[in-house]
């Protein structure tokens, strides 16, 4: 995995096709290197079944695989290394709400009253991915070469899922339709998540959001699950009673006339007579002790009036219908409701008892990210296209739900995201949901979390690895640095504007994120969005820490162009790098820590005496509202500390992980680890920014 690798990728040939600026094939992408960065394996951890391993490529360890890059390039490499034709089912929940905050918000620890910062925004790649950009056409694109690369990767009987916006959806379905097949759309799935909104000056409140469901053939996974029958349609119709329990009476017979054995008499009743064929639910077949695919209608009609599974009541006039009994409940459909105020009867179904797939009310705040599903949403979906064992994919994991949710279930699981806090925050939900499995397994006493008593499918692995692809890395924190640029430089922000960070007097004033320098690709966004502004007169200002050669005679070329044809929007690039005015406020102090290590015997004893983040200090100063704050205690600052007794300076495989479950709890100061003499003890704290301190000793 060393070399860069080019990945040829089939073309997209279906229709409908949707046309926008910039629309481009993906014929190749380049595999980037993968670097394993971080390892999680209690050393507790049980065995699992190694015949679920025995489609995986031997480039990976055989565990749960978390990637930290742009999920084009993460999506590139697994094609490149194994995995085409392999993932079961993909869920993704990409960023739609061109009007959102995608800022995560965090809280220090142990803190009495409720002390938040914002967490980092998006930068480089981020922008595209997190930012309001359905001003132009990139986001198109941009998901326009995501599911090419998805669509490589998905097994042949594979689904895939896509959670989107009501004002995203219909522009996403063509861009699916064209990718998979208009055949392969299989449902929008309605998802009732928000109780009414009062807008009724402007819209019908917007209370649901969409998910498409393509499957990649014509054969796929699909259990869709049921729901219980309400009290009220139970005692209404389920009248009747034998030694299978409570049971209503049903058609086996559905509208239209059909050929075959599906319109022929049986049992003295020919259903053609009445204009309907056979139709012999799932839900019945199921309780018969053969496996009745591939056997005719007739002899499954006979299999069930065998068992007395059918009856011929006379008040239907004789015609034979099935048992429905109680404990069947009823399909999921297309509409997935959640109202807590109402006690609506809908198809026999009492519309709260949806409780699995309600909005948020329930989860830490240590995950509180602004577009967070509910793991029964995504709980519904995994069991409904996916069995136990297979590969669930999610490249836009955010908090980490999906993974959670397939560690819970039973299934392998792959990960991306772009967005280090991403990362880190899955990790930790992770270990947290692994370490409790391994405790529910030895004492097998309860099913393991979020499973019900007849519902314990074994984990598919306990532990996972972290991987970076294409360094994405930061050397600067962009808030941080965007804050310090608009204040010294008297840059007035303006929220409401979806590219433009602010004025600079009455020029316009575009940011550059501060982790690259300015380069001509940053100019040509500026003259696209330029383009589809063509009543904007006002002139420009890309500010930038760095600036490529390059730069300077593009802008001279445009601005001479625009002179000479008496057209607006002269632009100018600043260097804040050799900037006289910004002097040193472009220092970044990382954060720090003093660590006491001593040995004793085959053990090693860790204290840690202090830890500083000076992110952290000039943020809560910076912020509106809180005044001269104070940390009393250095702990507040710190999300986790994990440790290696055996780092080798590159991977660092997790021996011992202190993540507080509450956000009032705090970390320990001391910790024991079995080490061997003269190896490199390494302990990692994070910050509630997710600013990581790496200390490394040898004892």
């Amino acid at each position: 995995m060393a070399e860069n690798k080019r990945v040829e990728i089939r073309p997209a040939k279906g229709r409908p096709m949707l046309s926008w600026v910039g629309k481009k094939p993906l014929r190749d992408v380049i595999a980037y290197p993968a670097q394993l960065v971080e390892t999680f394996a209690p050393e507790h951890a049980l065995k699992t079944d190694k015949n679920l391993w025995k489609d995986w490529t031997e480039k990976f360890p055989k565990s749960g695989l978390l990637f930290h890059g742009d999920n084009k390039d993460v999506l590139a490499h697994l094609l490149a290394n194994g995995f085409r034709g392999k993932v079961k089912l993909i869920y993704i929940d990409p960023p739609f709400d061109s009007g959102a905050d995608y800022t995560r918000k965090v809280s220090l620890r142990g803190n009495k009253r409720s002390v938040t910062l914002e967490g980092e925004s998006y930068t480089l790649g981020e922008q595209i991915q997190y930012s309001d950009i359905w001003a132009n056409d990139n986001y198109l694109q941009f998901l326009y070469e995501r599911f090419l690369l998805l669509r490589e990767l998905l097994h042949e009987q594979g689904s895939i899922y896509v959670h989107l916006d009501p004002s995203r959806s219909h522009y996403v379905k063509v861009i699916l339709d064209e990718i998979f097949g208009e055949t392969f759309f299989r449902n929008e799935i309605i998802w009732r998540n928000n109780n009414a909104h009062n807008s009724a000056d402007k819209q019908f409140g917007p209370i649901h959001q969409n998910i498409l469901f393509y499957s990649k053939g014509e054969k796929f996974t699909l259990h869709p699950g049921r729901r219980p029958f309400s009290k009220a349609y139970i005692e209404d119709r389920f009248i009747y009673q034998d030694m299978r329990g409570k049971y209503q009476t049903n058609y086996l017979t559905g509208p239209g006339l059909r050929a075959g054995e599906s319109g022929q008499e049986w049992r003295g009743f020919n259903p053609s007579n009445a204009g309907r064929h056979w139709a012999i639910p799932s839900a019945i077949r199921e309780l018969l002790e053969v496996d009745t695919k591939g056997m005719r209608t007739l002899e499954i009609l006979d299999l069930l009036y065998e068992q007395e599974l059918i009856i011929f009541p006379e008040k239907e006039g004789g015609q034979p219908m099935y048992k429905q009994y109680m404990t069947d409940g009823v399909l999921y459909q297309d509409l997935w409701a959640y109202q807590p105020n109402t006690k609506g009867v809908l198809y026999g179904v009492e519309e709260d008892i949806d409780e699995d797939v309600k909005w948020i009310e329930k989860y830490p705040e240590m995950y509180n990210y602004p577009t967070i599903k509910p793991e029964g949403l995504v709980e519904r979906i995994i069991k409904s296209s996916s069995d136990t064992g297979e590969i669930v994919l999610d490249c836009f994991i955010g908090s980490g739900t999906t993974l959670a949710t397939a560690q819970k279930l039973g299934r392998r699981w792959i990960g991306a995201d772009i967005n280090k806090g991403a990362i880190q925050t899955t990790a930790k939900r992770l270990q947290g949901i692994i370490q409790e499995q391994l405790e529910s397994a030895k004492s097998k006493s309860k099913p393991l979390p979020g499973m019900k008593e007849d519902e314990t499918p074994p984990p598919a692995q306990f532990s996972f690895a972290v991987y970076r692809v294409n360094d994405y890395d930061l050397q600067v924190q962009h808030n941080e640095a965007l804050n310090l640029a608009v204040e010294h430089l008297g840059i007035t922000r303006t929220k409401t504007d979806s590219y433009f960070d602010g004025t600079l007097g009455k020029k316009l004033v575009k940011i550059v994120p501060f982790n690259h320098p300015i380069t001509p690709l940053d100019m040509e966004e500026v003259k696209r969005e330029l383009g589809n502004r063509p009543q904007e007169e006002r002139d420009v200002v890309v500010v930038g820490y760095g600036k490529e050669l390059a730069v300077q005679a593009w802008l001279e070329d445009w601005n001479r162009n625009r002179k000479r044809t008496g057209l607006p929007n002269q632009i100018e690039a600043k260097d804040l790098r050799v900037d006289a005015k910004s002097g040193g406020f472009f220092v970044h102090k990382p954060a720090e820590a003093n660590i006491k290590f001593k040995r004793a015997g085959d053990k090693v004893n860790i204290e840690i005496e202090t830890f500083l983040s000076p992110t952290i200090i000039e943020r809560l100063k910076s912020q509106a509202g809180l005044l001269s704050p104070q940390i009393d205690d250095w702990r507040a600052m710190v999300d986790s500390v994990m440790i290696d007794s055996a780092y080798d300076g590159k991977v660092f495989n997790i021996t011992l992980a202190d993540v507080p479950e509450k956000k009032n709890d705090l970390v320990e100061v001391k910790y024991v680890v079995e080490a061997k003499k003269g190896a490199a003890i390494a302990v990692k704290i994070t910050d509630m920014l997710g600013e990581e301190v790496l200390v490394v000793k040898e004892v």
